[in-house]
């Protein structure tokens, strides 16, 4: 008499045979954002932007992988709390000397440095704070199918020293190029095939883009309070360009001439921004300005270069 297996028998037995990744296409979808999240996040970090794409998703062995990286890396164990499980980050030795010029204010006019030196702990140092920003993102992309928090445990130079299980066990390994200054490394993330069996289900889901949903109390509510922002018009009637020692020779009384007429159109500005052009008049004993066209800046910009 046959039984079907019960669930913890079906799980050891997809855990020998290993995930298909194909079967898995959320985990594209949430690598993808990591990499999003995580660019977003380094702007504020450092003046120069940097590119971050997912270029392959593999699976292998543990020790295989990290065979790859040895003396070449940096990598991070984080425990995956709710999976209780641990994950593996690395940082090989091109992305570490990036971001370290990157965030130190270079500007990429110097040869990339190539050097097969032990990290210093500045290098450490960087590295560990990249590692809690790719901790904040993996939460956030991997929300998509179930809520984990990562905590960074420790920082490891030698890949035989980051043991996140059996090393011959099978695993997931998501590998993202990162460029930067015109230079550039890798990102790898490994994640133990024991960590996602659980939640193999959510991953070969697919899901379509999220439509845009409108709140329309939202909507009125930034309708109102844009057109009550008070903005700040200035009109130019001509701008006269004038050296320093011009402008130091000007006395009180002294007249200076210009070339408009009163058929000449006055630039209403807002923020130094054109907005119209306007002919000058009066009402009621005051200036006044009637708005004879828009100014289409882009044009003007396209126009201005035909002419040169």
């Amino acid at each position: 008499m046959n039984s079907a297996p019960d669930g913890k028998t079906r799980d050891r037995l997809l855990d020998s045979a290993g995930l298909s990744l194909d079967r898995l296409p959320m985990l594209h979808v949430i690598f993808d954002r990591m990499a999003t999240i995580w660019v977003d996040g380094f702007r504020h970090l450092a003046a120069s932007p940097a590119y971050c794409s997912l270029s392959a998703i593999e699976s292998g062995r543990i020790n295989e992988i990290l065979e790859l990286y040895e003396s070449n890396a940096i990598a991070g164990v984080f425990q995956a709390v709710q999976w209780d499980n641990q994950v593996l980050v690395g940082f090989d030795r091109d992305f570490i000397f990036t971001m370290m010029e990157v965030l130190l204010g270079a500007d990429g006019t110097e040869p990339p440095v190539d050097d097969e030196r032990a990290f210093s702990t500045i290098e450490l140092k960087i590295a560990s704070m990249m590692f809690e920003q790719i901790g904040k993102a993996m939460r956030t992309a991997f929300a998509l199918a179930t809520d984990t928090q990562f905590k960074l445990e420790r920082c490891e130079t030698r890949m035989d020293f980051a043991v996140i299980g059996r090393r011959n066990s099978q695993s997931v390994v998501a590998k993202f190029l990162v460029q930067s200054l015109n230079r550039g490394g890798e990102i790898f993330v490994l994640i133990p095939q024991s960590a996602l069996t659980p939640m193999r289900q959510n991953l070969s889901r697919v899901i379509a883009s999220e439509p845009t949903v409108r709140d329309p109390r939202w909507s009125k509510q930034i309708e109102s309070e844009v057109q009550r922002a008070e903005v700040s018009l200035k009109a130019v009637l001509e701008k006269r360009y004038l050296t320093l020692e011009e402008i130091a020779s000007l006395e009180v009384g002294q007249t200076i001439h210009l070339q408009a007429s009163p058929k000449t159109l006055v630039t209403l500005e807002s923020e130094d921004e054109p907005l119209f052009k306007c002919f000058l008049g009066k009402s009621e004993g005051a200036y006044s300005l009637r708005i004879e066209e828009i100014i289409d800046n882009k044009k003007d910009i396209i126009q201005d270069i035909l002419k040169q």
